[in-house]
């Protein structure tokens, strides 16, 4: 593995290679690794100390953890199940959906998550049912999905909102029963 050292005002610098803003010509005196900043003028040239065993690592080749991702700022300001959408806003709340119904829909209410995706996924028994996916436009938007249901998926209903990192946003509940 190829090595290049920099010197930058006195401190001796191994690894990424270090390009410095200069306005002015690099003067003769600076070894061609690096660019000469008004800052280093008069700064003496350094040598670069030998390189240590590869099994040696030098804290300059420390891998540092990539930081965390920051948290999304977005959220879920109102969500619900519901029987219809009318003018982009549910017409009543859910909680349970009798047997005789065989559809019913997941709004939700998102804010601050323009420009990322969001997904509704529909879960019963453990298992995904359904998965579906908005393209968040702005600042505030109303999505919603809905779920077709049969008899024979009696029983707890679960819709998660994920966000495009994996986060859930929110978790929400239905009884699907006679």
């Amino acid at each position: 593995m190829m090595r290049q050292a920099a010197v930058v005002a006195g401190l001796v610098v191994f690894g990424t290679t270090v390009a410095l803003a200069a306005e002015e010509p690099v003067p003769a005196d600076v070894s061609p690794d690096v660019q000469a900043s008004p800052a280093m003028e008069g700064a003496e040239p350094m040598e670069a100390p030998e390189p240590a065993e590869a099994d040696e690592p030098t804290a300059a080749q420390a891998v540092e953890p990539e930081p965390e991702p920051a948290p999304m700022k977005g959220s879920v300001a109102r969500s619900t199940f519901t029987t219809a959408i009318d003018n982009r806003e549910p017409v009543d709340r859910l909680h349970s959906l009798g047997l005789e119904q065989g559809k019913i829909y997941y709004f939700t209410e998102l804010r601050d998550l323009g420009g990322h995706t969001v997904t509704h996924r529909w879960m019963y028994g453990g298992q995904v049912m359904a998965e579906v996916s908005f393209d968040v436009g702005g600042p505030r938007w109303r999505v919603w999905s809905s779920k077709d249901l049969v008899p024979g998926w009696s029983g707890e209903w679960t819709v998660e909102v994920v966000a495009d990192d994996g986060q859930v946003l929110a978790e929400d509940s239905f009884e699907y029963a006679p």
